[in-house]
Parts: C-alpha cells; sequence; structure tokens
C-alpha cells in the first residue's frame, strides 16, 4: 500500500478510535493526505464546496423543510387520524396505526428522522396510554421512520443517484415495493406484539367516523399523489418536487388546515436549517476524501478483494451486506455512502448487478443504519421524544429491525422487488 492509502484508512481509523467527531476526522485524514502527495491544501476547500453544487441536493433541504411543516401544519396528525379509524379494531391495530402513518407520511418527507419525529411525537404517548410498553412504542417509531427514506421521495436515493449518477426517478420507483414491504412486516410485528402482551383491541370505528376522518385528513391524503403524480407525470423533476412538497405544506398549513401560523415560521426555518447544514457538512466533508480514495485507485482495489471471496455472487452480495449493516451501527450513513460509493459502483459491475437495484439495495442498507444502535439518527429522535435510553429501546428494536433485513434480502436476490415497478415505467 502506498503512504496515501495508509493515511486514508488508517489514519482515518485512528482518529475515530481516539474520540475524534466523524466529521473533523474526515477533514483532517483529507488534509494529511494532501501533505502526504505534495498537493496544494487549497484543494482541500475547492472538494468541500464542489462536493455540495449539486443541483440534485437541492432537494434534501426542500424536503426537510417540508417535512417540518407538514408535523407543525396538522398533516402528519391527519394521517394518525385516517389510519387510526381504519385499522384500530384489528389486535395490535394500534401499532399498524403507527406503520401506516409513517408510510403515508414517507411519502411526503423522504427523511428517517423526520418520519419518526412527526409520528413518533404522536403515536408514542398514544400507545403507551392503550397497553403497549413505551420501549416498544419508541421502537416502533423508529423502525417505521425507516420507511421514510425508502418510499419515495427518499433523500438517501438523491444522494446515491449523485454519487453514481444513476436516475433518481428510477431509484424513486425501486423504492416503492420494499417500503411497503417493510411497513407489511412491522405491521405484522405489531399484531404478534399485541397477541403475546394481550393488549386490547379498540372499538371499531363507524363508517360514519371514517368518512369524517378521511374529509378531515383530505389534503394531507393527496399530498403523495401531488409530488408522486407530480414527477412520474413528467410534470416536474425529483428536485423541483421537494419544492412543491414545500409549497404544497406551507399552503394548506398556512390556509387551508389554518394550523400554521406566520410567526411560527421563522422558527421552522431555523429548525430545518439546522438539521440541513448537519447534513450538507457531512456531504462536504466526505467530498475530498472520496476525492482521494478514488485517486488511488482504492475501488477496484477492494471491489476485487471483495469479489475474491468467492466466485459465486449470492456470497459475494451476502457479505456486502453484513460490512454495509456493520458500517451503518458505527458510522455516519451518508458519509459512508459517499466514502464507498467508488468501491459499491465497482463491485456492481464485477459481479454483473443492475445499477437501479444496487442503488435500492445500497440505500436501504444505509436506511436501515438509521435505526441501528449506536449512532442511528432516527433511534436517537426516537429517544429524544420518548425520553428513554437508547438501552431500553434497542431491545424490542433489534426484532423489529430483523423485519427489515428481511426485506433487505429479499431487495438483494429478487430483483423484481425493486426493478419490476421501474420497468413498468
Amino acid at each position: 500500500m502506498s503512504e496515501l492509502a495508509w493515511v486514508l484508512s488508517l489514519g482515518f481509523a485512528g482518529l475515530l478510535l481516539l474520540g475524534v467527531p466523524f466529521v473533523f476526522a474526515l477533514g483532517i485524514t483529507s488534509l494529511a493526505g494532501l501533505m502526504v502527495i505534495d498537493i496544494d491544501i487549497i484543494v482541500l476547500a475547492q472538494r468541500f464546496i464542489s462536493g455540495t453544487q449539486s443541483f440534485s441536493l437541492l432537494a434534501i433541504p426542500f424536503f426537510v423543510l417540508a417535512g417540518d411543516l407538514m408535523t407543525k401544519g396538522g398533516l402528519s396528525r391527519r394521517l394518525v387520524a385516517v389510519a387510526d379509524a381504519c385499522v384500530r379494531h384489528v389486535k395490535g391495530g394500534l401499532g399498524m396505526v403507527t406503520v401506516l402513518s409513517a408510510t403515508f407520511f414517507a411519502a411526503i418527507s423522504g427523511s428517517a428522522p423526520a418520519t419518526t419525529a412527526a409520528i413518533g411525537s404522536i403515536m408514542i404517548p398514544e400507545m403507551t396510554k392503550r397497553g403497549y410498553s413505551p420501549e416498544f412504542a419508541a421502537a416502533l417509531a423508529v423502525a417505521a421512520g425507516i420507511i421514510g427514506p425508502v418510499i419515495p421521495p427518499s433523500i438517501i436515493f438523491v444522494i446515491w443517484g449523485v454519487i453514481a449518477e444513476e436516475s433518481i426517478a428510477k431509484l424513486f420507483l425501486a423504492g416503492i415495493v420494499p417500503g411497503l414491504l417493510m411497513s407489511v412486516g412491522l405491521c405484522l410485528a405489531s399484531v404478534r406484539y399485541a397477541v403475546r402482551h394481550d393488549v386490547p383491541k379498540e372499538p371499531r370505528a363507524s363508517a360514519a367516523e371514517i368518512g369524517r376522518a378521511a374529509w378531515d385528513g383530505k389534503w394531507a391524503l393527496v399530498a403523495p399523489f401531488v409530488v408522486l403524480g407530480g414527477i412520474y407525470g413528467g410534470i416536474f423533476t425529483p428536485t423541483e418536487a421537494a419544492v412543491v412538497a414545500t409549497v404544497y405544506a406551507l399552503f394548506v398549513g398556512l390556509f387551508l388546515y389554518r394550523e400554521l401560523k406566520w410567526r411560527d415560521l421563522p422558527a421552522i426555518v431555523m429548525g430545518s436549517m439546522r438539521t440541513t447544514a448537519i447534513v450538507m457538512f457531512i456531504i462536504a466533508a466526505a467530498a475530498p476524501f472520496g476525492w482521494l480514495v478514488a485517486m488511488e485507485q482504492l475501488p477496484p482495489k477492494i471491489a476485487g478483494g471483495i469479489a475474491a471471496i468467492s466466485d459465486e455472487p449470492w456470497i459475494i452480495l451476502l457479505s456486502l451486506n453484513l460490512l454495509l449493516l456493520a458500517i451503518g451501527m458505527v458510522m455516519d450513513n451518508i458519509a459512508a455512502m459517499i466514502i464507498l460509493g467508488g468501491v459499491l459502483i465497482a463491485l456492481g459491475r464485477t459481479i454483473g448487478m443492475d445499477p437501479i437495484q444496487l442503488g435500492a439495495m445500497v440505500s436501504i442498507n444505509f436506511a436501515i443504519g438509521m435505526a441501528t444502535p449506536p449512532f442511528g439518527y432516527a433511534l436517537f429522535v426516537g429517544a429524544a421524544i420518548s425520553r428513554l435510553s437508547i438501552e431500553r429501546i434497542s431491545r424490542e428494536l433489534w426484532p423489529l429491525i430483523g423485519v427489515l433485513i428481511v426485506v433487505l434480502g429479499l431487495v438483494t436476490y429478487v430483483p423484481a422487488v425493486t426493478l419490476a415497478v421501474v420497468r413498468l415505467f
């Protein structure tokens, strides 16, 4: 290995072990790498800036803002009310309400932390009140939040589309079936929990009550069709769809539901800006590191090493999934995606995997990482909302992560799970 390769690998790992914050470890390692190969360190700043200049990345701040506006504007609460009226009478129905509400909200926000926050803040106290343990309620909200970046539109698919230069619209389509399978799996897990712990059923909603909930929530229910219909109807691009979602949420919250006030907007925008700044800082810091990795030709070398594990593609994919899941447990997912993007793309080409299927597999791996201890963003949100420790939530969370991993296995080994809908369009 060259000096640069040692710096990028052992240097970065050493800084993390010393407790240096992740983003700063990336920056310091990149700076050291430039000095080792005698390149002017001004390149560090240039790469920081160029890494955030993709037009498609504009979708991130707008989807974050759209999710915050929908939460404050009453859309998420009405989605919960519709789901509650439809399925609360089933054993485990309230858990199913959490999952179904998250699925609907996912089709608007594209973010795991936003989905967990919007649905968890309503459902965790309600589930606890109606016989579920606080730990399971929080764990289910965190796991359901993972549907956020899988069901289109998806922030994490946007990032992968930029890295891999693949069609973001096709990646969105590839996430539909996996997201719905996650929803079904988590609903079944909720039923299983309710049966094991004898959680009482709620009374069935009358047809009139269901009708009132649907009518009151009609503008929230229409939102996914506005956003996704516009994308696949050719009216606007996925990036422009994020702006449409924001304008829609603002209009509905201010003028139709009237739960959003003009005076609320500065605080909402500032909160969205903070979230966006965190994401974009990670992307910026990972850009020079990824550039140095590519310059050193590490991706094809590492891909060749992984491919040498076996001649069987299914074993290679199994090893890759285990690696990505392990990375997702200890490393920021966006940065990991950027750093490993070249390796993963090269490996996909080596085994002849469809690039859209590969993108869906990688994105879902890192989406699961957002719920996985110890560094999952959605897990942090769930802990903050429930006021429970990560350790207590994790005990109930691991079986739910197992459900998500089963769906990941289907995505990996059954191409139709991701590609059938793409081929229809």
